[in-house]
């Protein structure tokens, strides 16, 4: 039976998708669309960066992600708000900075006039590669 639980989720993951898509090509447009106007996200080094800060970092080309992958996302539906948290296993760079590794995500998603948008996130290393 397909519920209203299940199709937030099944667009909850779809959007996911989307996003680390446009991460890995550098979709500025895309990447644009997904994250609020209002973002917070604090990434590895412990900065916390905004939605301008991060389309600037991909449009000029100072980060580069060659693979992403995810695994064991969760998904958390609270009324209209999405929580995900998913383990990132990514390599690429970060102006100087190699991003190889695994990392733990927990991103937050809030439905706006039925688009979904992320409004807040974290993430930390979990793993070097070797």
């Amino acid at each position: 039976m397909i519920t209203t639980e299940s199709l937030k989720k099944d667009a909850i993951i779809k959007v996911e998708k989307e996003l680390l898509s446009a991460m890995k090509n550098c979709d500025v447009k895309k990447l644009d669309e997904l994250l609020h106007e209002e973002l917070f996200f604090n990434i590895p080094n412990g900065q916390t960066i905004t939605k301008s800060m991060d389309l600037e970092t991909y449009s000029s080309g100072n980060m580069k992600i060659n693979e992403i992958e995810s695994s064991e996302q969760e998904i958390n539906l609270i009324g209209d708000n999405a929580i995900v948290t998913v383990i990132i296993d990514m390599k690429g760079t970060y102006f100087d900075y190699s991003l190889d590794g695994k990392y733990k995500i927990i991103r937050i998603w809030k439905s706006f006039r039925n688009k979904w948008n992320v409004i807040g996130g974290s993430s930390i290393r979990i793993e070097k590669k070797q």
